[in-house]
């Protein structure tokens, strides 16, 4: 569930003269050669892990040191891929309040959230340095080098972010909010730091101070959410317990290094894929031939068409961004409002939210160990029946549609363009059996979709922009960054609540509710529901996955089934306005006025949550087919 919530505002830029002229030259060299390594590294994985796949199925001589190649490269594109996003303003963050103050307050703000992410930088660096240095008497066990060449990534990109950070802050332009900013930051900075004695006896309270208290001002300030998980995390670690920081790097380290989640970068340049070589167009067309004389056919056809391409790039932003451009021009021919497309397209990607290769899943298997395999096969059917539920939406909606000036194609043309979208159509089949099959991991399967997709381009679709693969080999490092990060954070504040003792109370609380297995499924969908309207579905994943997922076992709740309510129940609230960012990441891709839609999407979601009822209600809908 990888949609922004928000992004940094790109700063005004100083005038070029002097000092600034030298910081912004800099600023774009050193921006310049990242953005080329890290592309040069997402290049590397997608041919390391073709090549140990390749080797394995074909030659059957496996590789043992792919994967262990993969895995340091990965860290050093996670963390290169924060330093881009970061300069680029892609990490993820809340603006609902941010959005609606005053100009003056606004630019404080900007400058906050800038300023935050310096004071976490500066204070993690040293103990980075110190852990990278601890790694270096580790060997791996297949390559037999120190295993400081893949920690040293942490301090490393921890410092460029630093850099990065204070050049964005020198170009944000007015001086009077920036040093407000710095200053409101020291202040509190220095605050914890001289009411740690103060802190110690509050004992469990103190879960409240930081993990509720410092998050939540922070996120609603706009603070980027994988800084404010880290600024709570480290106040709560320094200021409240003896455990030296580097445990708190290593918890880092451990978030950011599962291989699982190297399927995430590989996914997201699959979906730019698909957009550039024209496969989800020929997938459109052919499902607007099918469906276009009838009454709201092409709403019909968006819902179909993000189930399919949603199976494919398992990026939302992908997802969205390939499919609008192509329908929305015809579907406002026909008089279809604009307010009526975004919050169709919103909804949709609520519900197309556990297509396999949902990153979401891959996250949730990652930090649970419930089988990936198991999750791809679940997530199937709970999504056509969501679908189902969207159309009769679209079916009392377009019942009175004026269809008189709408050409039918005939059976001929239908014919041709389904040949035509057939390779397309095919792709998300030739995925999961892969994985199901064993021929390749959840990880290693994106490459055979790759390769698949170019092979497909060139030799199919003749749609092949070579100078269009470095932008997206960057953009692929700036979002995986942006995501992987994230977990990161996530995952060391969910080792700090786990130490806390706080798993084990929030096992009992949710053990005692009532109902059994329906009482803790129908807490979970409204606490999910929120958490998803806040954090977004990835750190919601890392932060609770691996506390409630064993109580869901405990309550008598199948895995597989507690997966697909706990992400359909955060798909509606990342949807949901006013406090869902996947909305407004859907109005941004749409180019439509967020107001536009609020009066359309409450039927939708409506639909949504009655969807999820029925998924909840009947387990088999996820685990009917995991016995074949």
């Amino acid at each position: 569930m990888d949609v922004h919530s928000a992004t940094l505002q790109e700063p005004a830029r100083l005038p070029l003269t002097g000092l600034a002229r030298a910081a912004d030259r800099f600023e774009r060299g050193l921006g310049g050669l990242v953005e080329l390594v890290a592309a040069v590294i997402v290049l590397a994985e997608i041919v390391i892990l073709g090549a140990g796949v390749t080797a394995r199925y074909v030659f059957h001589a496996p590789l043992v040191w792919a994967d262990e190649l993969a895995s340091i490269l990965f860290l050093w594109l996670s963390m290169l891929g924060a330093v881009i996003a970061l300069r680029r303003g892609e990490h993820m963050r809340m603006t609902g309040l941010v959005s609606r103050v005053s100009p003056g307050t606004r630019a404080v703000l900007e400058a906050l959230a800038v300023t935050a992410a310096i004071a976490f930088l500066l204070m993690i660096l040293p103990h980075a340095l110190e852990y990278a240095e601890e790694e270096h008497f580790i060997v791996t066990p297949a390559l037999e080098v120190s295993n400081a060449w893949r920690a040293a990534a942490l301090p490393l990109g921890t410092s460029l972010m630093l850099i990065v950070a204070c050049l964005r802050l020198m170009r944000l332009g007015a001086l009077k909010p920036i040093l407000l900013a710095i200053a409101v930051t020291a202040a509190f900075v220095a605050l914890f730091w001289l009411a740690g004695p103060m802190l110690k006896p509050l004992g469990k309270l103190n879960l409240i101070v930081f993990f509720v208290g410092v998050v939540a001002l922070n996120v609603f300030s706009g603070v980027p959410i994988a800084f404010s998980f880290a600024l709570a995390t480290f106040g709560y670690l320094a200021c409240t317990t003896s455990t030296p920081m580097l445990v708190m790097v290593g918890r880092l380290d451990e978030g950011m290094s599962h291989l699982i989640l190297l399927a995430v970068p590989l996914f997201i340049f699959l979906g730019a894929l698909i957009e550039m070589t024209g496969m989800a167009r020929a997938m459109i067309q052919f499902l607007a031939s099918l469906l276009g004389h009838v009454r709201g056919g092409l709403s019909y056809v968006l819902i179909g068409a993000m189930y399919l391409v949603s199976g494919i790039s398992g990026s939302k932003i992908a997802d969205m961004a390939a499919i609008a451009p192509v329908l929305f021009p015809e579907m406002q021919k026909r008089g279809a409002k604009p307010g009526d497309l975004v919050a169709l397209l919103s909804a949709t990607g609520a519900q197309t939210e556990t297509i396999p290769p949902s990153i979401v899943l891959i996250t949730i298997g990652s930090v649970t160990g419930v089988s990936i395999a198991a999750l791809f096969t679940g997530g199937m059917l709970p999504a056509l029946i969501l679908g189902i539920a969207l159309c009769f939406v679209v079916w009392w909606r377009y019942r009175g549609e004026d269809l008189s000036h709408v050409v039918r194609h005939s059976s001929r043309e239908i014919a041709k363009l389904c040949l035509i979208a057939l390779p397309a159509i095919a792709l998300p089949f030739v995925i999961r059996a892969a994985v199901v099959e064993g021929v390749a991991t959840a990880t290693e399967v994106s490459t055979i979709g790759i390769a698949y997709a170019v092979l497909a381009g060139l030799l199919i679709y003749r749609q092949f922009d070579v100078r269009r693969l470095g932008k997206m080999l960057v953009d692929t490092a700036s979002l995986t960054g942006a995501i992987i990060f994230i977990v990161g954070c996530a995952t060391a504040m969910a080792w700090g609540l786990t130490q806390s003792g706080f798993s084990q109370d929030l096992a009992r609380a949710m053990s005692s509710v009532p109902g059994g297995g329906w009482g803790f499924l129908a807490i979970s969908i409204l606490a999910f529901i929120i958490l998803g309207s806040v954090l977004e579905g990835i750190p919601a994943i890392v932060l609770f996955g691996p506390l409630l997922f064993p109580i869901a076992k405990q309550v008598g709740v199948h895995e597989v089934h507690y997966a697909m309510v706990v992400v359909f129940a955060m798909g509606i609230g990342l949807f949901a306005p006013p406090f869902g960012v996947g909305y407004y990441g859907a109005c941004a891709i749409s180019k439509v006025n967020p107001d536009d839609g609020l009066k359309y999407i409450w039927g939708y979601m409506l639909a949504l949550l009655i969807g999820l009822v029925v998924v909840a209600a009947f387990p088999w809908l996820s685990t009917g087919f995991l016995k074949f």
